[in-house]
């Protein structure tokens, strides 16, 4: 059974949304509740009109404003959705994208962001009330899982 789940769905390489590797302004705070308050992507420092990239391959999902702020969703062929805003969109919706693809440029003016400008990188996976978010910095190995004991310890 295992082996058949292991295909699937395609296995997709991700990167990281901006070059160099970005400064992490902010991190993934999902809310207990998915209706909730919470912060359910990373912010990302970099400099206005920065280039910014496709994490993975896949078709534009997305590119045009949500409430107010211009944004762009990708989903991949695993089904991964990665969304990037605030930035404006040189794809358009239904466009081919390749990994390292420019899907536009950071705009500056996210709500919170202590540098001059913040990519806020979303994943889920999933849609409408089945959807999860999840930390895209997972996509790109950049998370640490530390266990900890539990119970007594000596």
């Amino acid at each position: 059974m295992a082996g058949a789940w292991a295909h699937a769905a395609p296995r997709v390489r991700y990167d990281w949304p901006l070059a160099p590797r970005p400064a992490l302004t902010r991190g993934f705070d999902p809310p207990a509740q998915r209706w909730l308050a919470g912060h359910r992507g990373v912010d990302l420092g970099a400099a206005p009109q920065a280039a910014v990239i496709a994490a993975g391959a896949g078709r534009v999902r997305f590119a045009g404003s949500v409430a107010g702020r211009p944004t762009i969703s990708v989903l991949h062929p695993d089904q991964i959705a990665t969304t990037y805003e605030p930035v404006r969109a040189v794809v358009r919706t239904g466009d081919s994208v390749l990994r390292g693809q420019v899907l536009g440029y950071l705009e500056p003016g996210h709500p919170g962001c202590p540098v001059a400008a913040c990519l806020h990188w979303g994943a889920r996976l999933g849609s409408g009330s089945s959807a999860r978010y999840l930390n895209p910095l997972a996509l790109v190995g950049a998370v640490v899982v530390r266990l900890k004991p539990v119970g007594d310890w000596p």
